[in-house]
């Protein structure tokens, strides 16, 4: 059984990222944990309760298939990651000596929002020996090199939707808009010919002894 690590800088990137894909590592049997580094209570609309996010999170991740046990939430003040690289980096050392994961997920280097980046290079860091995919943020990436494509079903992309959609929080921003969601998978599908795809960056693939290409 593969571990797979999902990190997500604030709670929702590791759905908006790769959403579709976590649901088809879980059909396939995977063991899937993930890990936010902020609640970003500081981005909260007005009167909402501090957990907010933290309580959408867990519906979210729910409906991805994720068990409530392999999530969790640290406490890094959302936009200012880079004055806590070493904090970040010293929690991924944690993590990868706790879970020990095959493969990691991270948003891409090419991402410019300043925790996003922090945790795409300190995930290179710490993870050098594990395979690493990083994910796609469009409203974020001023570049994005679509390296592998991940083939998706319809119930995938569903599951995506619906975790999605756990974020009340969040609703009114373009990027949570299932048609913008739906739409995205549907043109990278255009490019590989099939219906349905999400795409990463790869800057560690491993193949393991016994295992194919």
């Amino acid at each position: 059984m593969r571990k797979v690590l999902i990190l997500a800088p604030h709670t929702d990137d590791g759905e908006l990222g790769c959403g579709a894909t976590i649901s088809k590592l879980i059909r396939q049997g995977a063991q899937v944990y993930y890990v936010a580094f902020s609640s970003c209570v500081d981005s909260l609309p007005a009167g909402a309760a501090p957990d907010t996010l933290i309580r959408e999170m867990h519906r979210a991740t729910t409906a991805l298939g994720i068990p409530e046990e392999n999530t969790r939430v640290l406490d890094f003040q959302v936009r200012h990651f880079e004055d806590h690289r070493q904090d970040v980096l010293e929690s991924m050392v944690k993590l990868n000596r706790e879970i020990n994961p095959d493969i990691v997920f991270s948003p891409s280097v090419h991402d410019v929002h300043q925790d996003h980046a922090t945790i795409a290079n300190e995930c290179l860091r710490c993870f050098k020996k594990k395979t690493i995919y990083q994910y796609e943020a469009p409203w974020n990436n001023f570049t994005f090199d679509n390296q592998v494509f991940c083939c998706v079903t319809e119930e995938d992309v569903e599951n995506k939707i619906r975790a999605i959609q756990c974020y009340d929080s969040q609703e009114g921003r373009d990027y949570v808009h299932p048609d913008f969601l739906r739409g995205l998978l549907i043109t990278h599908g255009v490019q590989i010919g099939r219906r349905y795809a999400e795409v990463f960056e790869v800057p560690r693939l491993i193949f393991n002894e016994g295992e194919s290409l």
